[in-house]
């Protein structure tokens, strides 16, 4: 059993619910909120950043987006509005402005569901990956390249790395939601 697969390929799982609560919005807005949205442009799909300058005010409430090709800058503000952001995209020129209202408790505790959900999602993928490791394990064993005390020894361990896995989730998710319903 090689333990640092196992906990690699935890560590993925982590990352990817890392990336989706990036996405989400607690008191200030992040690029990271219109970054991944998907504008259809020269007869391909690109994502924003890959199109536009993307800042936020100091006020740390209203997202700007500043194409570079200002002949896009329609498909943009399309793209924006469906994306479904909680904010209303008001083109200003070749300037796009994103203002976002405050959050709202019901917004909150929306979000907060969302990222219990995610967490979940999250968690069910550590679990994907214990159970594939224990099959592995046990076809190790099947097939004579290991022993019963060596499977159940390396199913302890791979037990082991999946509840510090679950156990971080658990903390990403926490402070997450403290965030949101803090700000």
């Amino acid at each position: 059993m090689d333990k640092q697969n196992v906990k690699s390929r935890m560590d993925k799982s982590i990352a990817s619910l890392q990336g989706q609560l990036l996405g989400l919005r607690a008191g200030r807005v992040t690029p990271a909120l219109v970054n991944k949205v998907a504008i259809e442009v020269y007869g391909s799909k690109m994502s924003l950043n890959q199109l536009a300058n993307i800042g936020v005010t100091t006020d740390g409430r209203t997202i700007v987006v500043d194409t570079w090709d200002k002949s896009v800058t329609g498909d943009v503000l399309k793209s924006l509005q469906a994306a479904n952001l909680g904010a209303n995209p008001v083109s200003d020129g070749g300037l796009i402005r994103l203002p976002f209202p405050p959050l709202s408790e019901e917004r909150r505790n929306d979000l907060v569901k969302l990222i219990e959900k995610y967490g979940e999602e999250a968690k069910i993928s550590i679990r994907n990956i214990r159970r594939d490791e224990i099959a592995s394990e046990k076809k190790a064993e099947k097939d004579g390249d290991i022993s019963e005390d060596e499977l159940r020894k390396n199913q302890g361990v791979i037990q082991d790395i999946t509840d510090e896995f679950v156990a971080k989730i658990d903390d990403i998710v926490k402070a997450k939601c403290k965030d949101i319903l803090d700000s």
